[in-house]
């Protein structure tokens, strides 16, 4: 089934990214409507922190209070579901939604968001976002001076472990495997007091995602409350590639300083454009894209 509306904007994913951007074009008095598939990267993240006036939140409080506020404007929709092709040209897009609707569009939004590719150890997906964590901004004054790890190897590992330190000096590098450092950034880190284990990591012992004891190949165990660590990722949604967005050399969608991607009409915004996984930073990043976009539907009109 198609839908007859044409909508300046469809907004595909309708999280923080996606909301804000949904405000701002709401404010322009745009038509606007938000697509969202209903899983987000902080799923089982108990509480938001390092966002002014919801600081300690949970996720799900912090996105219910956004929607009611975003679909109070008029010309602002949202519906539950998955982009599952889009397809035409600038001015003229066709999102399908579940293989079975589809919407007319002017212009794009994808606030998709990246998928995290968990390692293969047990207990590390039911603890990620809990104790296991990427962010210290967002997750580390919480285990502050707590027995801490970070899951790294290769040249990062020094400033990963440096910055890290700031929060406890309690404080173990695991390389999950030989380290591939050099001798200097060894020196370094054991300069500042943090320990360097290069044994394999076996499994997480949790409770209910709260970490209890590291366990190592050897059989050995340490008992640690956080563990750091920067997984690999893909695009959540592989449709941006597939319309011809170009991807930067870490993966993440190419956008300029307006959040506009490489192709007419289509703009990015939030984690699938940058490293910066915090709440504030992909509020930020739809804002202007939504704010960039008015003022390109503005030029074309007059």
């Amino acid at each position: 089934m198609t839908d007859q509306q044409l909508f300046d904007v469809v907004i595909i994913g309708g999280s923080y990214a996606g909301l804000s951007a949904a405000m701002t074009l709401g404010r322009a008095r745009r038509k606007v409507m938000i697509i969202d598939s209903g899983k987000p990267c902080n799923l089982q993240t108990p509480h938001s922190h390092n966002l002014i006036t919801h600081d300690g939140q949970t996720p799900a409080e912090i996105s219910a209070l956004a929607r009611e506020q975003v679909l109070a404007y008029p010309t602002v929709q949202m519906r539950t579901g998955l982009v599952t092709s889009v397809s035409g040209v600038d001015g003229a897009f066709s999102v399908t939604v579940d293989e079975d609707h589809t919407l007319q569009a002017k212009k794009l939004i994808f606030t998709t968001g990246i998928r995290d590719i968990m390692p293969d150890i047990p207990g590390f997906a039911e603890s990620w976002g809990i104790s296991v964590i990427h962010c210290p901004y967002c997750h580390g004054y919480e285990y502050s001076d707590a027995r801490t790890g970070v899951m790294m190897n290769g040249e990062m590992a020094l400033e990963y472990v440096k910055m890290i330190r700031n929060w406890t000096t309690d404080l173990t590098l695991y390389t999950n495997g030989p380290a591939t450092f050099d001798e200097t950034a060894r020196e370094k880190m054991r300069s500042f007091g943090a320990k360097i284990v290069e044994q394999p990591i076996a499994s997480l012992d949790h409770e209910n995602g709260y970490l209890k004891t590291l366990r190592l190949t050897d059989g050995s165990t340490h008992g640690i409350t956080a563990l750091y660590h920067r997984p690999a990722f893909v695009q959540h949604s592989l449709i941006p590639e597939k319309l011809g967005c170009e991807l930067n050399p870490q993966g993440f969608i190419k956008v300029d300083e307006s959040q506009k991607t490489t192709v007419a009409g289509i703009y990015a915004a939030g984690d699938n454009t940058g490293a910066f996984r915090a709440l504030a930073a992909a509020m930020a990043t739809g804002t202007t894209a939504g704010a960039r976009l008015n003022h390109e539907l503005i030029n074309e009109e007059y």
